[in-house]
This record gives C-alpha cells, structure tokens and sequence, in this order.
C-alpha cells in the first residue's frame, strides 16, 4: 500500500520580510523542524513573493540542483558565469551549482510583485562544472494533460538536472483528471497545488497544498475544480 505525507498549506513556515513574502514547504533559512527537512531528494519548495524592483543581492550555492518557476510576474538572473536572463511565467529555470556559482535575482517589474517556486534537489553528482539553463514550456502543454519540463535525460522534454527526477506541470479543467506513472522504481511523487482542488488517490488537496507519495506505481489525479498542479518525481534515497 502506498505510503503518504500530507502538507497543508497552512502549515508551512511563513517569512515576512516586508519586500519578500515566503512560505516554506521544508526547513529553511531560520526556521527547522527535525520532522519536515526533505522529502527524498526535495531538500527546499519555497513560494516566494517579491515586491517590485527588489530581490535577492548576490548569494553563494554548490553541490544543489536550484530550479525556479515563474507563476507570475518576471524574475532577472545574473550569474558568476555571466548569464543575465529574464524568466517569466511559463518558463523553467535550472542551475547546477556544483563546484560553486554565485547569483543573484529580483523583481524586473519596479509596480508589480513576482511569484515564483524556488526549489532545491540533492544532486547525484557532486562537483560538477556549474551549469545554467532556462525554457519555456507553457506552448507545449496541453489541456488535462500533464507536461514534462524536467529530466535527468539532456535528450528529454525540459531542462535536465544531475538527479533522477521527472517534473510535470498541467492545467485541468473542473472533473477531469489522469494517472502518472513513475518513470523509475523506488522513487517518490510530491504533488503541489498550484490553483484550485484536486484529489490524489482520493485525498482532497486544496491550492498549496503539498501530498508527498511512495512505494507505489502509480498516481491517480482528478481536478475538484479548474486546477493547476505540479508533479515532482524524486529519488526517495539518493
């Protein structure tokens, strides 16, 4: 029988810092707790709102999968390798921090906030070259579908990260649904509710709502309402 871990939204960490707003998923920053560290190889989810014109100042990371999605607005990147970017909503960002990298991100938009995932995975090789990567993915996906935009594969839909991890992102109308389909034995699903109310394996989840899900083969998603959801496949030992 599969194995479950419920994260209401409501009992995530909360920081206020005026110009950012964030909810943590995990222990982060100031805030642990000894029973909701990781979630396998998920080490951080934090849902971050940043007021206009502000943002992170320059930051070290090594040895960590660092994914960033866009859900509004237009976050800027610039990094110790050089890249500047700008990605928006409907984009996936990855760096591989490896080595070490440092950067930093803020607000492009000085009138309105930026909403954005940041997202932490264990890697599966240290020390790499730092990498950066960023695509858009919102003119692939289709209606009550799930779509990839990560992989382990560089071949593969997405951007690709040094783990064995498969993140798919869709958008259900109210009553239909789909089941995923783990794509490596002994992996976990962490499900996360972007907008709306959905039922996984029967559990009613309501928007940012996190269900984490093992030893199972499969998973059954049914949207309660119009509903936005992310899906993120993560190796449980690494």
């Amino acid at each position: 029988m599969a194995k479950t871990i419920l994260h209401k939204a409501d009992t995530r960490a909360k920081a206020d810092h005026g110009w950012l707003k964030s909810f943590h998923t995990f222990s982060f920053g100031m805030h642990y707790d000894p029973e909701r560290i990781q979630f396998g190889a998920l080490r951080v989810l934090n849902d971050d709102w940043v007021n206009g014109g502000k943002g992170f100042g320059e930051h070290p990371h090594d040895n960590m999968e660092i994914i960033s999605i866009p859900l509004e607005g237009s976050l800027q990147h610039e990094d110790s390798m050089e890249n500047v970017a700008v990605i928006e909503s409907g984009e996936i960002q990855v760096m591989s921090a490896g080595t070490g990298i440092y950067h930093k991100e803020f607000n492009k938009n000085k009138n309105e906030p930026v909403k954005f995932l940041q997202i932490w995975l264990f890697p599966n090789q240290r020390n790499v070259s730092p990498r950066y990567q960023q695509e858009r993915y919102d003119n692939r996906m289709i209606p009550n579908q799930f779509t990839q935009i990560l992989s382990p594969d560089k071949n593969d839909e997405g951007v690709w990260i040094y783990q064995d991890s498969w993140f798919n992102i869709g958008k259900f109308d109210k009553g239909a649904g789909t089941d995923y389909l783990f794509k490596k034995e002994g992996n976990g699903l962490y499900v996360f509710v972007l907008k709306g109310d959905i039922e996984v394996n029967g559990q009613a989840l309501n928007e940012r709502d996190g269900l984490g899900i093992w030893e199972t083969e499969k998973v059954s998603v049914v949207a309660s309402t119009d509903a936005e959801i992310l899906l993120m496949e993560v190796p449980m030992n690494y």
